[in-house]
C-alpha cells in the first residue's frame, strides 16, 4: 500500500536551474496564450451585457455613479450588484475613454491575473508542474473562457477568491495570522463584487488552516478570528458607506426593498437565491429553463444547463479528492498535499452543492465560481498520482481520473452533436489508449495523459472564444447551440431615428423609459443618460412619482420612451409614471417606439 510520504512528501526537492527555466517559460506560453484566448477578437461581443456595460458609461462620467455602481449618471438607481467590478471598468473607461474594448478587457486581464494566481497556489503545495496544469485547465474551461470575456461581477468575484486561496496557503505554510487576514481582505472585497456568493469559500478556507497551520489549537482559532474581523471589515466599510451617506443624494441601491445594500445583500442576492423568495424562483423546463440552471437536483452541474459550462473537469476531480484523501490519510497533520486537498475539495463541494440545490434565480455562467477548484483538484491529485504511479492502487487511480475526464467529455461532445463529430470518437480512442497504458506500468505517456483529460473542455472553450456572446444570460460553446438559449440577443434595441432624437437633449436625462434594460439600450445608443425606471426588475421605487414630476418640471427629462426597444417594464413603469405622463403629453412614434416629448 502506499504510504503518505511516497503519495504526497511535504515539499518536494530543489528543481536544478534548466528545470525552473523551464518552468518559467512555461508559464510564459501559458499566460500569453491565456491572454489571447481572452483577447483576441473581444469587441464582437459589442457591450456584452448592456446592463452593466451602462452602469460603467455612468461610472465613467460621474463619480457618484462610480462609487455607488450607478445605472445612470444623473444618479436615479444602481444596478442589483455591489459595485466593485464597476469600479474597475469605470475607471479604465474613464482613463482610456468608454468604448467596447474599456468595458470588456478588465474582465479579460482579470481573468489571466486568476490563471497566475491559480497556478502560483497549487505551485507552492504540489511544485510547478501541478500549478502549470492547473492553470491550464482554469483558463480552457468553458464557463471561465465565457465569464472572462464578459462583462459580468463573476470575474472579479473568481479573481478575488482565488487570491484568497493563495493567502490561506502562504498562512498555512508558517501559520501567518498576516498572510490569513489577508485572505480574509480578498473574501470580503469579492463580497463587494457579489455578495454572499463570496463566502462560499469560507468554509475551505477555514478547515485548511484548521487541520494543517503549524501552531497550537488555541493559536489557529484566534488566527481564524482575526480573519474573520478582516472580513467584516473590508466588506462593511463599503455598507457602512452607504448607510451613512444621506439618501437623496447618492443613487437608489437597486434590487432592494428599503434602499439599503445590506437588506440587498441578505434579501435578493442572497437568501431569495437559495430558497426562492426575494430573488426569484424559477420552475419549469426545457430551453426556456437552461438559461436558468435546469432543475435544482444533486446532478444540476451535470445536467444539459451547467454540464457544458462546469463539468467537464468534474468526475475526475472528485475521483481525485477521494483517492487523494485516501492516500494521505496517515500523513502527519501539517502535510501541505492534504490541506491542499482540503482546501480545493471544500471549495468544489460548498460551491458546487449550493448551485445545484438552489431554488432562487441561478444562472450557469455562476458556475465559474467552482472552476478554480476543480481545476487545482485534478492537477494536485493528478500530479501526485503519477508521482506514486510505481504503486498498483495509485495507478489504478489515475486511470480512472483520465478515463473520467474522457469518458464524460466525449458524453458532453454527444450532446452538440452537431459541432466536430469526429472529436468526441477520438477523445474516446485516446481515453481507452491512455487508461489501459497507465495501468499496464507505462512511463512516457504523462502529456498524452494530459491532452486526453483536457482536449474536450479546452475544444469547448476555443469554441466559446470564437463566439460573440450578449444579453443577461450568456452561455458557453458555440454558436449553433448557444444562438438557441436564452441570452443570445442583446438587451434593449434602439433605432437610430431614436438614438439621434436623444442626443440632441441638453438635459440632466435624455430620456425615461420602464425598465433598466432598456435604458441600458437607449444611453448606449445615444451616450446620454437615461432613466431605467423601477429598475432591473421594474418594481424598485425609484424614481417615485414626485420625485420624477419633480425632474419633468425642472426640466431635466427630455422624453420618455416606451415599447419597441427589447426588455419590458415592470409593475410600477406600467402604472403610476406611465399614466401620469399618457394623461399630459402627446405621443408619437420613432423608430418603432413609443415618444412624449417632455421638455
Amino acid at each position: 500500500m502506499t504510504t503518505a510520504t511516497e503519495m504526497a512528501p511535504a515539499a518536494a526537492p530543489a528543481s536544478p536551474r534548466p528545470r525552473r527555466n523551464g518552468h518559467t517559460a512555461a508559464l510564459v506560453v501559458l499566460l500569453a496564450g491565456t491572454s489571447v484566448l481572452y483577447l483576441w477578437d473581444l469587441s464582437s461581443s459589442g457591450w456584452g451585457n448592456t446592463y452593466y456595460a451602462a452602469a460603467t458609461q455612468a461610472g465613467s462620467r460621474d463619480w457618484v455613479a462610480w462609487l455607488f455602481g450607478g445605472l445612470d449618471a444623473g444618479g436615479v438607481i444602481t444596478v442589483d450588484k455591489p459595485p466593485a467590478s464597476l469600479w474597475v471598468s469605470g475607471l479604465v473607461a474613464r482613463v482610456f475613454g468608454f468604448s467596447s474594448w474599456t468595458v470588456l478587457a478588465p474582465q479579460a486581464v482579470q481573468g489571466v491575473l486568476a490563471v497566475w494566481l491559480l497556478y502560483a497556489t497549487v505551485k507552492r503545495t504540489s511544485g510547478a508542474v501541478a500549478g502549470l496544469m492547473a492553470g491550464t485547465a482554469l483558463a480552457v474551461t468553458p464557463v471561465a473562457v465565457l465569464v472572462f470575456r464578459f462583462n459580468l461581477p463573476d470575474a472579479l468575484l473568481v479573481l478575488l477568491m482565488v487570491a484568497g486561496a493563495y493567502c490561506t496557503v502562504r498562512a498555512l505554510e508558517k501559520a501567518s495570522a498576516w498572510w490569513l487576514a489577508l485572505a480574509g481582505v480578498a473574501v470580503g472585497f469579492a463580497f463587494l463584487a457579489k455578495m454572499g456568493q463570496a463566502f462560499l469559500v469560507l468554509p475551505a478556507f477555514t478547515a485548511a488552516y484548521l487541520l494543517a497551520a503549524p501552531t497550537s489549537p488555541g493559536r489557529r482559532l484566534l488566527h481564524l478570528a482575526g480573519a474573520g474581523l478582516a472580513v467584516a471589515a473590508s466588506a462593511g466599510w463599503f455598507i457602512a458607506l452607504v448607510e451613512l451617506w444621506p439618501a437623496d443624494s447618492r443613487p437608489y441601491i437597486g434590487g432592494s426593498s428599503n434602499d439599503s445594500l445590506w437588506e440587498l445583500a441578505i434579501g435578493y442576492n442572497g437568501l431569495g437565491r437559495i430558497f426562492g423568495g426575494g430573488g426569484g424562483k424559477v420552475v419549469g423546463g426545457g430551453n426556456g429553463n437552461l438559461g436558468f440552471g435546469g432543475d435544482a437536483g444533486i446532478d444540476r452541474l451535470f445536467g444539459a444547463s451547467m454540464g457544458g459550462e462546469i463539468s467537464w473537469l468534474l468526475p475526475a476531480a472528485l475521483i481525485g479528492l477521494v483517492a487523494g484523501l485516501w492516500f494521505t490519510r496517515r500523513a502527519p497533520r501539517t502535510d501541505r498535499t492534504r490541506a491542499a486537498l482540503v482546501l480545493w475539495g471544500l471549495w468544489v463541494l460548498g460551491n458546487g452543492i449550493v448551485f445545484s440545490l438552489m431554488s432562487g434565480i441561478t444562472h450557469p455562467y455562476y458556475t465559474v465560481a467552482v472552476a478554480p477548484g476543480v481545476a487545482a483538484l485534478a492537477a494536485i491529485a493528478g500530479r501526485e498520482m503519477w508521482r506514486g504511479r510505481a504503486h498498483g492502487p495509485v495507478r489504478v487511480a489515475l486511470a480512472l481520473m483520465v478515463a473520467a475526464a474522457g469518458f464524460w467529455g466525449f458524453a458532453l461532445l454527444q450532446r452538440f452533436g452537431d459541432w466536430v463529430p469526429a472529436l468526441r470518437w477520438v477523445v474516446a480512442a485516446l481515453t481507452v489508449l491512455v487508461a489501459t497504458a497507465i495501468i499496464m506500468g507505462a512511463r512516457r505517456i504523462a502529456a498524452l495523459a494530459l491532452i486526453t483529460s483536457t482536449l474536450s473542455t479546452a475544444a469547448f472553450g476555443v469554441a466559446t472564444a470564437a463566439t460573440p456572446h450578449g444579453g443577461s444570460i450568456p452561455m458557453s460553446g458555440p454558436a449553433s447551440y448557444t444562438g438557441q438559449l436564452n441570452g443570445g440577443g442583446p438587451m434593449g434595441q434602439t433605432s437610430d431615428e431614436l438614438a439621434a432624437l436623444l442626443k440632441d437633449t441638453t438635459g440632466t436625462w435624455a430620456a425615461a423609459t420602464l425598465s433598466a434594460q432598456a435604458a441600458a439600450g437607449l444611453s448606449l445608443a445615444s451616450g446620454k443618460a437615461v432613466i431605467g425606471i423601477g429598475g432591473w426588475s421594474g418594481g424598485d421605487p425609484a424614481p417615485t412619482l414626485e420625485e420624477f414630476q419633480r425632474y419633468v418640471a425642472d426640466g431635466r427629462i427630455g422624453y420618455f420612451v416606451t415599447g419597441g426597444m427589447g426588455g419590458g417594464g415592470g409593475p410600477r413603469g406600467d402604472s403610476e409614471i406611465t399614466d401620469w405622463v399618457a394623461a399630459r403629453y402627446e405621443a408619437t412614434t420613432v423608430g418603432g417606439s413609443t415618444v412624449y416629448r417632455l421638455g
